[in-house]
This record gives C-alpha cells, sequence and structure tokens, in this order.
C-alpha cells in the first residue's frame, strides 16, 4: 500500500504531503486513457430507440472523420463527441467537453461542447424545439467548423450498414491526445514535477 499524506484539513498539509500526493497523481493520471477508453465502451448494446448503439455511434463518427483526413485530435474528438451519454443524460456535450478540455484546441473544444445544439438542427423541429437555436452562434468562429463536423461526420454515423473501425484503430490516437495536457490550471505544477524527474 502506498504512503498517505499525514493531514485531516488541507489547511494543515505540507509541500512533503503534496510531494507525495503529486508523485501518486502522475501515476493516476498515466492511466486516464484506459479509463476514457472503458467509459466509452459502456455506450455498448445502448441503442435508446437509434439504429446503431451509442459505442458503434461514436466508432462511425470517428472512422468517417478518419476517412476523411482529419488530424488526431479531430477524430479523438469524434471518437468522444458523445462519452457523456452515461452520467450527463441531459447535457452529454458538456461532460465530454469537459473531459477533452485539457488536451485539444479552443476550436475542437468548442466544436464538442456546442455539437448537440447543431445536430439540433437535424431534428429539433420533431420534439418541439426550434431547429434554428445554432443561429444564436451564427458570426461565430467555430460555427462552420461545427456545421460541418455535424454534416459530415455526426448526422451521418448512424447507418448499421456503413463499414467502422474497431475502438484499437482508435486506441493510439487516444493515448496520444491524453499524454500530456495542454491546458490545466496545474500547467506549472506538472512542468515543475517533469522537472524534478
Amino acid at each position: 500500500m502506498s504512503a498517505h499524506a499525514s493531514f485531516t484539513r488541507m489547511q494543515d498539509s505540507t509541500a512533503a504531503d503534496w510531494q507525495l500526493i503529486g508523485g501518486e497523481f502522475m501515476k493516476f493520471g498515466k492511466g486516464l486513457p484506459d479509463r476514457i477508453l472503458a467509459h466509452l465502451k459502456l455506450l455498448e448494446g445502448d441503442y435508446g430507440g437509434f439504429p446503431i448503439d451509442r459505442y458503434q455511434h461514436c466508432l462511425q463518427t470517428a472512422t468517417l472523420a478518419l476517412r476523411d483526413g482529419r488530424d488526431e485530435e479531430y477524430v479523438v474528438c469524434a471518437l468522444l463527441h458523445d462519452i457523456g451519454d452515461t452520467l450527463g443524460s441531459f447535457n452529454h456535450p458538456d461532460v465530454a467537453a469537459a473531459i477533452l478540455k485539457p488536451f485539444v484546441s479552443e476550436a475542437n473544444l468548442w466544436m464538442v461542447q456546442n455539437h448537440g445544439i447543431f445536430q439540433g438542427y437535424n431534428f429539433f423541429h420533431h420534439i418541439g424545439m426550434d431547429r434554428n437555436m445554432r443561429d444564436m452562434f451564427a458570426g461565430h468562429a467555430h460555427y462552420e467548423r461545427t456545421a460541418e463536423f455535424i454534416e459530415l461526420y455526426d448526422n451521418p454515423a448512424f447507418n448499421p450498414a456503413t463499414p467502422t473501425l474497431a475502438i484499437a484503430e482508435f486506441e493510439p490516437l487516444v493515448r496520444r491526445v491524453f499524454a500530456q495536457p495542454k491546458q490545466t490550471l496545474y500547467k506549472a505544477a506538472l512542468e515543475m514535477g517533469n522537472d524534478n524527474k
């Protein structure tokens, strides 16, 4: 069993406690890609009335993006765009965006964060909502990128007949994208930890 910090209130913690915690955090952080892939797999078998299950939809969206020549980060965003369906049933884009935020560009983050509203163009009118809700973002720098993501990858990714790559094809991409955060509150601490190695 690993050592534990000695404090019972965080205000009483010491630099030695945080050195111990930081070491454990670095080990824990390395397992993030495995935890993400395991959580994505929870969508398998969950059809929710759709023509394919949510897991296949994610794989199919990523397959379409990869075959279209999109970069690794974009493809990982396509793969994980609906990962929030399990815990964020009423706000799944927010969950996916929160997971991706430290690791992806602002453009890809915005695309994932808002894809639900943009996908709404294709069905909101069937459930009594405004299909043009995305128009509130007209003129935004990432509007066209997000509309294109829906049109080319998310919208057509419900076809049982579409050849879809297995998760093994995407695992290396997930591992590379989640290897090191680009932006995080803890960036300075992480850099200091890397310097001490």
